[in-house]
């Protein structure tokens, strides 16, 4: 917790000050971060009962700040018309996908959207089967049974001396091949 070391700012109070109140008045430095309170659950309750956000403003200001879309009255400078000097808006090539987030995500939903060059759909099952089993999309039914046999080999323990690590693979490769062998695009 981020205030669990601090004791409640309650005069009086022993406990701990877990939950974090805007200060009376502004201490510090006057370009640094303010010097939160810090009070117990029972004070900050109190706190909040007591705290006015619309205290010391005016009516108008009041209605300004209620308005449903409040601060939405101005462009924010970046997309304003005199941005940066200029007297047109940035354009959308300025800004950058650093980690490719937006293409990652689009080259992904094309990908799966592939249908099979025999044109037989895949449910969303299908394909999450071929995924466990490392199969292509466009695989037949001969290279399902191959590609069953040869995880079966691998992960079935009476193969492996007894040993029962795969196990949890094996039950993934036996329920993707029990689903895909009566699946419409391999019947």
């Amino acid at each position: 917790m981020e205030g669990a070391n601090r004791a409640c700012s309650q005069e009086g109070c022993e406990n701990v000050g877990e939950f974090r109140a805007p200060p009376e008045q502004r201490r510090g430095a006057p370009d640094g971060p303010p010097q939160w309170r810090w009070f117990c659950l029972d004070h900050i309750r109190a706190f909040n009962q007591q705290y006015n956000y619309f205290k010391d403003m005016s009516a108008e200001e009041i209605d300004a700040a209620q308005r449903p879309y409040g601060g939405w009255d101005r462009e924010t400078r970046a997309f304003s018309a005199n941005a940066a000097g200029g007297t047109m808006p940035p354009r959308w090539a300025d800004f950058g996908d650093p980690l490719d987030a937006i293409g990652a995500r689009f080259k992904a939903r094309m990908a799966e959207a592939a249908e099979r060059h025999d044109g037989k759909p895949l449910s969303g099952e299908d394909r999450s089967a071929l995924r466990t089993l490392g199969l292509a999309l466009d695989a037949d039914r001969k290279a399902l049974r191959t590609r069953y046999t040869e995880l079966v080999r691998r992960f079935h323990p009476d193969h492996n001396g007894g040993d029962r690590a795969h196990e949890k693979a094996l039950q993934d490769v036996l329920a993707a091949y029990a689903h895909l062998r009566k699946a419409p695009a391999f019947v």
